[in-house]
């Protein structure tokens, strides 16, 4: 029997762009029809906002006992002037998650053998801005078992959009939450207005990385569109359609 399903989709996008909700919206389709019409069987996420928030949580509690704080700051540098918010001492930082999320990949397939035989999905989300390396660099940090079965699907927002939503979701009661989670407008932007998608994005189906040519697909959420799930998922449904054309041919 043909294989129905991706095996793999990397989500990117800028933040706030409506990665998450794509995600909730897949979530509440069930799995017949999400097969169906999306490609989509059961499926693990992988997402590095929760390690990264982790490891802000693990030095605040190591600064609480009265130690040295191992990679990240309470503060950062921006246009000369200094400001609250948690960031990341060195860029390799950003580098390393991506070697963490092939890590959790790598044993969650030790530990199922059989997930994509039984139509099974992963999902690794991530956004880079080009302050820290870009996606360019990101995705040069995947391993090889992650490139070969993966296509990649990026929510597109303009740098105001994501600036917009980011403040609209952000609830400083929970900066660990996956939906509600924010970052401050001058961090935002110290990381995140850059962005090298367009140029790393070049070719109109592929993504090229080392030896790899992995294929993706763009949600345009311009207007937004994951704000209203029936436009969404017939928008989700469209690109997909096209996406998983490009995957089939490729496998």
């Amino acid at each position: 029997m043909d294989k129905k399903t991706f095996d793999i989709i990397i989500l990117n996008g800028r933040p706030a762009a409506g990665k998450s909700e794509v995600i909730d919206y897949l979530k509440n389709v069930p799995v017949k029809e999400r097969i169906e019409r999306f490609h989509i069987g059961e499926f693990r996420e992988i997402d590095d906002f929760p390690i990264l928030w982790e490891q802000f949580e693990d030095d605040d509690l190591l600064e609480e006992m009265g130690l040295p704080r191992l990679i990240s700051e309470r503060e950062f540098e921006y246009n000369g002037k200094t400001y609250p918010g948690h960031v990341f001492r060195d860029k390799w930082y950003w580098n390393f998650l991506i070697k963490k999320i092939n890590f959790i990949y790598k044993k969650f397939m030790r530990d199922n053998p059989d997930f994509y035989k039984n139509e099974g999905t992963v999902f690794i989300e991530f956004s880079r801005g080009s302050e820290h390396g870009g996606f360019k660099t990101a995705y040069e940090y995947l391993s090889d078992e992650i490139l070969r079965d993966a296509a990649t699907l990026y929510i597109s927002v303009t740098w105001e959009e994501s600036l917009r939503k980011n403040r609209r979701r952000y609830n400083p009661d929970k900066p660990d939450s996956i939906l509600e989670h924010g970052l401050e407008d001058l961090k935002l932007e110290k990381l995140y207005k850059e962005s090298d998608w367009a140029e790393f994005a070049a070719d109109p189906q592929y993504l090229p990385v080392r030896n790899f040519k992995v294929p993706y697909g763009v949600f345009d959420n311009m207007p937004e569109k994951t704000d209203k799930p029936e436009v969404l998922g017939a928008h989700l449904d469209e690109v997909l359609a096209a996406l998983w054309d490009i995957y089939r041919s490729k496998q």
